[in-house]
């Protein structure tokens, strides 16, 4: 049974099932939970929400709690279990897997919905972006590695996925908060949305499109800024980047051409993330790029993006993303397998090949950062050049 109570009603042992006012109001990812932590109470009560609605059956109703002196409320639940702040790529790997798969499934749930002309559930979508905001903060490198292995048939929905943890690595490095990281990864989440209004024929065709069908195509923005505001969107920073997200500083972009201030910081950062992602996947019409040679060829591109934002941006991700394959000045060839905090320069790396002898080398784990390490980084590595066969089972 749901009852709406004040805030200066809320005590410890409820169940909080939803907030009132917007979803942006509140200090919280989630909307339903137990409310057992006293810091969680302070937050909730400072949040200046006009109210909450509690749940009875899951928790204390508001009589009760009032009644309930520290010895007579209900023993606390076991402490959830906890992961690492921080933890390399390898252990974030495992979750990243599930976690990638989950929010595929979320998606695609949710876009076919769209197809059909039915409203988005903003949110449903609210637990996704947490589940991947939290693999990003524990290491940003191993859920964006993995979504850019996605198949061409899947591309709409983990590009999607992947963009939302683009966008949330970005906010961090930019040093956004908590609220601004929620409403960037949403908005990464849903800027694709209006894809599910063009003819599937055109957006899965194998080959170039032609002038009338990319005309369709460039319609996409505008159709997904109306599915959002049908479906009750009231965070402004989703819905300029569903719209904007194509368009480039010097005015050359799409809908409405504009130009450097004129669009809005979430929706310059969305035009990175979603150009990276896009030329790093394979797609139904071209293979993908290599991670750290896409960066070199977005740099180059004078009036796409924000420069202070793109420079940024790479930060974010790493100046040799994982699974970039490099040459060291010895001659070695090795696949990045984790970043280094601090130094771009200087990656974790899987050595595995001699451009000397041409030949396979016992594999070896070579952190550049460590005083003892001679070796450097000389140069990118094309993998095509050296037809190396599944090159991502060395890193992932």
């Amino acid at each position: 049974m749901l009852k709406k109570i004040s805030l200066d009603q809320v005590r410890l042992g409820m169940f909080i099932q939803s907030f009132e006012g917007d979803w942006l109001s509140h200090p919280f990812w989630k909307t339903k939970f137990l409310l057992d932590q006293p810091g969680d109470l302070k937050t909730l009560r400072d949040s200046g929400i006009p109210g909450v609605w509690i749940d009875i059956q899951k928790g204390l109703d508001v009589a009760s709690a009032e009644a309930a002196s520290p010895e007579q409320a209900p023993p606390p639940l076991p402490p959830p279990e906890r992961v690492p702040a921080k933890c390399s790529a390898a252990e974030e790997t495992h979750r990243a897997k599930k976690i990638l798969s989950r929010s595929k499934q979320a998606v695609t749930n949710l876009f076919n919905e769209a197809r059909l002309g039915k409203a988005v559930d903003v949110e449903s979508c609210l637990p996704v972006v947490e589940e991947i905001s939290e693999s990003v903060a524990r290491n940003s490198a191993a859920l964006i590695s993995l979504a850019r292995l996605k198949t061409r048939d899947e591309y709409t929905y983990v590009h999607s996925v992947s963009v939302c943890a683009l966008m949330v690595a970005l906010t961090r490095q930019i040093g956004l908060n908590d609220a601004q990281t929620r409403e960037t990864g949403l908005a990464g989440l849903l800027h694709d949305v209006g894809k599910m209004a063009i003819p599937e024929d055109v957006l899965n065709k194998p080959s170039k499109l032609t002038d009338e069908e990319f005309a369709v195509m460039k319609s996409h923005p505008e159709r997904g800024y109306e599915i959002l505001i049908k479906s009750g969107m009231q965070s402004e920073g989703t819905l300029d980047v569903c719209l904007h997200h194509h368009e480039k500083i010097d005015g050359s972009g799409y809908p409405h051409h504009l130009q450097h201030e004129q669009i809005g910081l979430y929706a310059r950062m969305g035009a990175i993330c979603d150009v990276y992602d896009a030329i790093t996947s394979n797609r139904p019409y071209k293979d993908a790029w290599d991670a750290s040679e896409s960066l070199v060829r977005m740099a180059k591109w004078e009036g796409h993006f924000d420069p202070q934002i793109f420079h940024t941006f790479i930060k974010s991700v790493g100046i040799y993303p994982l699974s970039s394959l490099v040459r060291l000045e010895s001659g070695r060839l090795g696949v990045v397998i984790e970043q280094t905090p601090g130094n771009l320069t200087k990656p974790v790396l899987r050595v595995f090949f001699s451009t000397k002898s041409n030949a396979a080398i016992p594999m070896q784990i070579l952190d550049l950062s460590k005083n003892f390490v001679n070796d450097r980084i000389a140069g990118r590595e094309d993998p095509h050049r050296w037809d190396f066969k599944n090159l991502e089972k060395l890193w992932h």
